[in-house]
């Protein structure tokens, strides 16, 4: 196990969709370790394998004090009932930005042991399980923003580099 850097805004692992995990091996054990514990810190709820510069759909959580992962997560399930509130990302660090996301969210994937789990919550979770798809389909919530808010944060991300 080991904490990973973290790549950020700029890097093209980011916007790339990554591959679904065929078999379950060392190689997918020692990334589902290296999620856990480097997301398993304060001020982090999510980490997706690409995040690490891992193309593997993967992602891990750390939600009210639960840290969890899932592999090949889909979402099944959003509502029809959405929440705003400022979003941020390890890959855009030190911006937060409103983000309009579903109230609740649904993920099925599977677990080291290949069964099929279900995550799903409310609020932050949904939000987080959101987020972390999105990333492992190669979106960032950069694009989720309105227009005029996504100008301001791609001038902030600029002045940051």
């Amino acid at each position: 196990m080991a904490t990973r850097e973290i790549r950020t805004v700029g890097d093209p692992v980011l916007r790339t969709p990554c591959d679904p995990i065929t078999s379950i091996d060392d190689h997918v054990r020692s990334l589902v370790a290296d999620l856990v514990e480097t997301v398993d810190h304060d001020g982090r709820a999510g980490l997706a394998a690409n995040q690490i510069g891992v193309g593997l759909r993967a992602f891990s959580w750390n939600i009210d004090d639960e840290v969890g992962y899932v592999l090949n997560p889909k979402i099944v399930e959003i509502s029809d009932d959405f929440q705003d509130g400022d979003e941020g990302c390890l890959s855009v660090p030190g911006l937060w930005y409103p983000t309009r996301r579903a109230w609740y969210a649904r993920v099925v994937g599977e677990d080291l042991d290949g069964k099929e789990v279900v995550i799903e919550g409310t609020e932050l979770m949904a939000r987080c399980l959101q987020h972390e798809v999105d990333h492992l389909d190669g979106h960032l919530y950069l694009d989720r923003l309105e227009r005029s808010v996504r100008k301001k944060a791609m001038q902030a991300i600029r002045e940051q580099l």
